[in-house]
């Protein structure tokens, strides 16, 4: 019994060692050339890092000819970094004879880009298109062009250079500028080259991550007429104006008429007023004596002889009207 308790003790010791130690992942550096302790990769478990994300790139890079250390692959996989994408990166910069560092590789790798692909995109140009951009010529015309621009990645300035969206951007104002500048948008049909060397001379690539290799417009097409419609909308709002300055008068106008109207009502008003006074004006003369009946028959008489005259001469107004 004794025996069996203290077999089983072992073996679950056993089992403790080999899962703690790696020793499979040692014999393996040993064989491939890596000169590593097993006390090394105990120490790596008790910092809770994994020993294989540091031996298998360890490998690679030995096979490969690189000297790097396992404390600066280990230092790098604690401050976040991808090891593997380092190594590999290195791998692909010495095949391709470019001067990478592990110190760049590695600050590269931790300010977030892709430190192997910006390799391979030193080494093989990527092409970006940009979407469709419309400029206007001096004649009013609209050109809209579509550009593929042919970069490469510089790996000195991946570190706080601006990314593809830039390069198109400015690629874009440099589209705009060419047709804005262009006497007539035929100029522009005629010679799209013109754009393109234009936008290379600016150096549109500066503060960027990126190489401009060439610029090539892919297309050019004519749009709008934006001259003739800028014009049309201002005639219409021209009419629009002048409609409502008129409107202003006509209303004015009719104000004006209204006004008079009501002065003419209110000058009649005063006359049938002052009309009124006659009879009481006859009445007092009575009173006083200074009319007489002979003379107020003369004045019916006057009336009348002046109501007939009227009606002689088609006037079917009475005298001592309103119009007398």
């Amino acid at each position: 019994m004794a025996v069996i308790i203290f077999s089983v003790i072992i073996l679950l010791l056993l089992i403790v060692f080999f899962t703690f130690v790696p020793v499979g992942l040692w014999v393996t550096a040993q064989f491939s050339g890596v000169k590593v302790g097993l006390h090394t990769l105990v120490g790596m478990r008790l910092r809770r890092v994994n020993p294989g994300h540091i031996i298998r790139p360890m490998i690679k890079a030995t096979k490969a000819g690189l000297n790097l250390s396992i404390n600066e692959l280990e230092a790098h996989l604690l401050a976040g970094g991808n090891v593997n994408k380092v190594v590999d990166a290195l791998i692909a910069a010495q095949r391709a004879n470019i001067d990478l560092r592990f110190e760049k590789a590695a600050a590269i790798d931790l300010a977030g880009r892709d430190v192997f692909e910006a390799v391979q995109f030193s080494v093989n140009p990527k092409v970006i298109e940009t979407p469709i951009i419309a400029g206007v010529a001096m004649d009013g015309i609209e050109v809209r062009a579509k550009a593929k621009v042919t970069v490469r990645a510089n790996i000195e300035r991946l570190i706080g250079g601006a990314g593809e969206s830039t390069i198109i951007a400015r690629v874009g104002e440099g589209i705009v500028t060419t047709v804005g500048s262009a006497t007539t948008h035929t100029t522009v049909l005629e010679n799209p080259d013109s754009i393109s060397q234009t936008i290379l001379r600016k150096g549109l690539d500066s503060g960027t991550a990126f190489e401009i290799l060439s610029i090539d417009i892919a297309d050019v097409d004519v749009g709008r007429n934006i001259g003739a419609k800028l014009q049309a909308e201002q005639a219409e709002a021209d009419k629009r104006i002048a409609q409502a300055k008129a409107e202003e008068r006509r209303a004015m106008a009719v104000a004006q008429e209204q006004e008079n109207i009501a002065k003419t009502q209110e000058m009649r008003a005063k006359v049938v007023e002052a009309q009124s006074e006659v009879p009481q004006a006859l009445a007092q003369a009575f009173r006083d004596g200074h009319l007489g009946v002979l003379d107020y028959y003369n004045l019916e008489n006057v009336k009348a002889d002046t109501d007939m005259r009227h009606s002689l001469a088609g006037d079917d107004k009475p005298s001592g009207g309103q119009n007398d």
